[in-house]
């Protein structure tokens, strides 16, 4: 493949990498062109092995031994963008500490149905909006055994950069993909035997640990935006209200920190 030695930050080859900043993440960029920015040579090697298709490579001189063995089994065409390290941070906006950075073509999103065929548990977030929040429900998701992520259609994009990143890149291990009607989109899960059950604080809320105990067949978990938590909709939706037991005076969890909790408890 293509080596190829940057000097000007400005080159326009180079226009996918340029300022990647979260406030340009967050904007039309990436979903635009097709494409979102895994960021390490460990998530690099996580998008290829779950087959996703690299545009180019961008990274300092010593990633490339690093990174040998995965970039001689892309196409020969792929370029990989070399740079220093003031180079490649005046491109991108911030100090490339993790080494290297790869454009990835975005795969298409599967359909609700394809992504809960044979799953027993699946996660929901809904209208999370902290890249870093979604990133670590993912993680956990992964560690824990849930075998789908849904996300809602207002939630931050599991592909951005940092959601990549924060995840460790098992947002390309865990099947996931967006419920097109929220909470309308519940009745497909529900029709195909799942339980759904909202984690939220309400008067009629039943423990985590009564959940455990008796858990159903097939259980879809609903978790909600930081600060608010889940819309009064979304609770009215779900079959079962549930609540972690909590101490100290402490009324809730982080989300991330409670979706941890859940899928433990309702490991299978």
């Amino acid at each position: 493949m293509p080596v190829i030695r940057i000097t000007d930050p400005d080159d326009e080859r180079l226009a996918d990498y340029r300022r990647l900043t979260d406030v340009v993440l967050r904007s039309r960029h990436e979903p635009a062109k097709g494409l979102y920015i895994a960021e390490s040579a460990k998530v690099i090697r996580r998008a290829l092995a779950a087959g996703h298709r690299p545009r180019s490579f961008l990274m300092g001189e010593r990633w490339l031994a690093d990174l040998e063995d995965v970039l001689t089994g892309v196409d020969a065409d792929v370029p990989v963008y070399l740079g220093e390290p003031g180079t490649l941070e005046a491109l991108t906006g911030y100090h490339m500490h993790r080494g290297a950075l790869a454009a990835m073509h975005r795969p298409p999103l599967a359909t609700v149905a394809e992504v809960i065929a044979g799953a027993r548990r699946v996660a929901i977030l809904e209208d999370i909006v902290d890249h870093t929040n979604v990133g670590a429900v993912f993680r956990a998701a992964a560690a824990l055994g849930v075998d789908a992520v849904l996300v809602t259609p207002r939630c931050a994009d599991p592909l951005y950069r940092r959601s990549v990143r924060v995840s460790m890149g098992t947002v390309f291990q865990v099947p996931w993909t967006r419920i097109q009607e929220w909470p309308a989109g519940l009745e497909e899960l529900r029709a195909a035997g799942f339980t759904v059950v909202a984690l939220a604080l309400a008067d009629d809320a039943v423990s985590l640990d009564e959940l455990a105990a008796d858990l159903p067949e097939r259980l879809a978990l609903v978790l909600g935006t930081e600060g608010d938590g889940l819309s009064a909709h979304a609770v009215a939706a779900a079959d079962v209200v549930v609540r972690i037991p909590m101490a100290g005076g402490v009324d809730s969890l982080n989300v991330a920190a409670a979706s941890a909790v859940a899928f433990w408890a309702t490991r299978v």
